[in-house]
């Protein structure tokens, strides 16, 4: 998979990408993500790369211009199944999406600044707007990293072993059941009985208990669903 990522400030995006799992899955060639600064396409020596809005008001705007160069001289080498923009009014981002996403295989993700960027570039370019949550950041350089991150470690061959995001929280509208690791006694907290059995049945049915009392408890809107 190849991730394109166009922002203004590529700096924010160095330290993700070179560690942990998402280091690993490019050093074995499964994922390539390389980040281009828009100023390369500014529209003057300046590297101006926004504007005041039209109609007044606070805030700076993303040029049409050095937008719509830097995807058109993406798209001259590589034909991409989304142009993804970032952005707190898009659907909120989750599992199924990260699942989705994982099966393409070349992205442009959009980091907005300012106020965000010209209304023709969403009508023109982007096929899919996302939101990590109703807030607002900075910039988009962090729910960029955070979709990377959700979408990478799904792709074969990534995680050590292959079925681990399978059983990851959401996968099937459930949180993931409590884990534990050794000592089976810690100050007289005991590891759950099923869990210590051996019996793959009984440890299975015990972790699908635990998934549901534990989804019904911090998340039962997922429930309803």
């Amino acid at each position: 998979m190849k991730i394109d990522i166009i922002t203004v400030v590529p700096e924010l995006l160095e330290s993700p990408f070179s560690h942990s799992i998402m280091k690993r899955a490019q050093d074995k060639g499964l994922l390539q993500v390389k980040t281009h600064n828009l100023r390369q396409w500014a529209i003057n020596q300046h590297g101006q790369v926004d504007d005041y809005q039209y109609g007044g008001g606070a805030g700076m705007v993303m040029l049409c211009e050095p937008l719509a160069n830097a995807i058109e001289t993406l798209q001259k080498d590589t034909v991409y199944d989304e142009i993804i923009y970032v952005t707190p009014d898009g659907p909120q981002f989750n599992q199924q999406m990260a699942n989705q996403l994982s099966m393409k295989e070349n992205i442009i993700i959009i980091c907005g600044h300012y106020k965000g960027i010209d209304q023709r570039i969403r009508d023109h370019f982007v096929t899919r707007e996302i939101s990590i949550g109703d807030y607002v950041l900075s910039g988009g350089e962090l729910a960029a990293a955070v979709i990377v991150d959700a979408v990478g470690r799904l792709l074969p061959g990534v995680l050590n072993d292959e079925t681990s995001a399978l059983f990851d929280s959401f996968q099937d509208n459930l949180l993931a059941p409590p884990v534990y690791t050794r000592p089976a006694s810690f100050r007289g907290w005991e590891v759950p009985t099923p869990l210590l059995s051996g019996n793959p049945k009984i440890v299975d049915e015990w972790r699908y208990e635990a998934s549901l009392r534990l989804t019904e408890l911090k998340r039962p809107d997922l429930m309803k669903e």
